[in-house]
């Protein structure tokens, strides 16, 4: 039995076929998983790991490189024709499939790791838990016990900065799973137990961590997939849960999902909006020794590994919006209305959107350059000028018009688009649907363009329409990306 597989501490079901696990390189390095016995029991997660964790099943995984949909029956094929088990076969698959979609969130990692389908929906990407994982180093915190590791990307950012984590699991599969992702870390240790029962447990020990890392199950799991929960009392652990720790000072950070509510903000904590490459992925609440003086809102925009800008129109990186009054408590800036749909509209990006920081954007950034929101009720906001912000993308405005179908028919036509992009704020619109109304008879591909002097169709102009309400009027505005 290696030192890695003694670091789960969960039950591990035993199975008389196998034999014991060969010793040899830790699984970053393909060599053996953790245990060669059957997957954990009681799981909730329906993925199949139990093959993959057999020295055949880890041999043949770590074998087989890259994944393809299109050849993926090809290799089932040969694979059983070599006398592999259809459920090995099988599980083998959906790991290469599972590590395929987790490059985008895990890089490199993922080719070392593996999953289960609901772990990986709800993991962290490597570069946003390396931010966590600094500020609890920051913090000057030492040990962490990480609850509802899931597979275990917040405890391998915290381990490979020597933090000493406990990577606590109830669902046993998954926490099979992160055994094999964190073995090449000695300073992490997992244990597949309820996170509140082993906090319970380490409080009436007196063996509590210095601070705590909680990613509460926020899916409900079934045979056909999972669900998404947005009540956080009725998140595994409840968001209550997470205040009573936080209730005794300790150092406690809590990822939730990004739509969360401002009223369900606890008083006296850090709320931190995190966007990757334009997409929000999470709000994160900070408290004590891990919150900022001075903040009580933000919004960090992050792009993804080797993104030369971000999804806003900035330059790569890190950039960081803090706030440190209230919800609702921004300063004021100018609403300027239909009128003010001149120059240059602006897009925020959606983390200072939750964050509800775009009013404090335009005081800081574009006060002197006319920054004005357009309705008071609405994200968008205008300028007289481009300004480069990684917090906002800037288009030209070239046109504005009524919202009306008809009309937007044939404002395609007579102006030759070929190709639209729609974007709306604040109106019960499908963009997809109206893109459909307004591109019938361009042809099949939304192009039929117009004819050259030679007599080929040409593709017609890229457009992008912008729609939108402002106060009682519904508009539609053209523009240009800046």
């Amino acid at each position: 039995m290696s030192p890695a597989y003694r670091r789960y501490r969960g039950r591990v079901a035993s199975s008389s076929s196998s034999s014991p696990a060969p010793s040899g390189p830790q699984p970053a390095a393909g060599g053996a998983p953790p245990s060669s016995s059957a997957a954990p029991t009681g799981s909730r997660d329906v993925t199949v790991l139990a093959p993959v964790l057999t020295p055949e099943g880890w041999q043949l995984l770590n074998s087989l490189e890259g994944y393809r949909e299109s050849e993926a029956l090809a290799m089932s094929t040969r694979l059983r024709a070599a006398g592999h088990a259809p459920e090995l076969v099988s599980a083998v698959l959906t790991q290469l499939k599972l590590r395929d979609q987790a490059a985008a969130k895990f890089g490199p990692f993922a080719a070392h790791m593996v999953f289960t389908r609901a772990g990986l929906e709800q993991a962290t990407r490597m570069n946003v838990a390396a931010v966590h994982a600094g500020r609890f180093a920051g913090a000057g915190i030492r040990s962490v016990a990480d609850l509802g590791c899931g597979l275990g990307a917040d405890a391998m950012a915290m381990a490979a900065l020597d933090l000493e984590v406990t990577a606590v699991e109830r669902d046993e599969t998954v926490a099979a799973a992160a055994t094999i992702n964190l073995m090449p870390f000695p300073h992490a240790t997992v244990v597949s137990a309820d996170a509140q029962d082993w906090v319970a447990a380490a409080q009436a020990n007196g063996t509590e961590p210095g601070g705590y890392w909680l990613d509460p199950a926020r899916r409900v799991l079934s045979t056909s997939g999972s669900s998404r929960v947005f009540d956080p009392e009725a998140f595994s652990p409840p968001l209550s849960f997470v205040e009573s720790l936080a209730a005794r000072g300790t150092a406690v950070g809590v990822k939730l999902g990004p739509g969360l509510p401002h009223e369900s903000v606890p008083a006296g904590c850090e709320a931190q909006w995190v966007s990757v490459d334009g997409d929000v992925t999470e709000a994160v609440l900070w408290f004590n020794a891990l919150a900022r003086d001075g903040v009580r809102r933000s919004a960090l925009v992050m792009s993804g590994p080797g993104a030369g800008t971000t999804a806003a129109g900035g330059r790569g990186g890190h950039h960081e919006l803090t706030a440190g009054t209230r919800f609702g408590g921004s300063p004021e800036v100018p609403v300027g209305g239909v009128e003010a749909l001149t120059g240059y509209l602006y897009e925020p990006d959606g983390a200072v959107i939750r964050a509800g920081l775009v009013a404090d954007l335009i005081h800081r950034d574009f006060a002197s350059k006319g920054g004005a929101l357009l309705d008071e009720h609405i994200a968008y906001f205008r300028a007289d000028e481009p300004v480069a912000s990684p917090f906002a993308r800037a288009y030209r405005i070239e046109s504005v018009m009524p919202f009306n179908v008809k009309g937007l028919r044939r404002w395609v036509r007579e102006t030759g688009v070929g190709r639209l992009d729609i974007k709306k704020r604040g109106m019960a619109v499908t963009p997809e649907e109206l893109r459909r109304q307004l591109m019938s008879g361009k042809g099949s591909k939304g192009a039929k363009g117009s004819t050259s002097s030679r007599g080929s169709k040409s593709p017609g102009r890229h457009a992008t329409l912008v729609l939108t309400r402002i106060g009682e009027e519904r508009v539609a505005v053209e523009v240009t990306p800046a």
